[in-house]
């Protein structure tokens, strides 16, 4: 499982024309699934992510989390992060699991978002257009 972690002053997914979700100070998430990744992996990843320390705090050092904050979270799936692009000039996909897996994994990862903080999404499988001012920037990767 891999995720691009953005911090952000605000973001949004559109579809076909129509915005379908957007945020004010917060973060986007792009999540890739990746074959054989497991609820437990997810759950991990989603604490991991609302427990990142990137935002300022009184001092200015980033010592905040997303909960701290009262931010607002957009998760986006994206199973091109799981590309490998190691031999030729086309990414291969054949790490990424098999979209009715990782719907199933996706929509999970929404719910348990939005447990703790207001979380919105994309629309799985659809081309999906991201807009984001990225705040920093903050930008991080992580794979569990």
């Amino acid at each position: 499982m891999k995720a691009v972690v953005q911090r952000v002053s605000k973001a949004s997914v559109t579809v076909d024309g129509q915005k379908v979700s957007s945020i004010e100070r917060g973060l986007l998430t792009l999540l890739g699934v990746a074959k054989g990744d497991s609820e437990e992996q997810l759950q991990k990843m989603i604490q991991k992510i609302l427990a990142l320390r990137i935002f300022p705090d009184e001092q200015g050092k980033m010592n905040l989390s997303l909960k701290d904050i009262k931010g607002e979270h957009l998760l986006v799936s994206q199973f091109t992060l799981l590309g490998d692009a190691a031999k030729g000039n086309r990414p291969s996909f054949i790490g990424a699991e098999h979209p009715d897996v990782a719907k199933v994994l996706y929509e999970k990862a929404l719910q348990l978002s939005g447990r703790e903080v207001p979380t919105y999404g994309g629309i799985f499988g659809a081309d999906m257009k991201v807009e984001l001012l990225n705040d920093g920037p903050v930008t991080l990767i992580i794979e569990i």
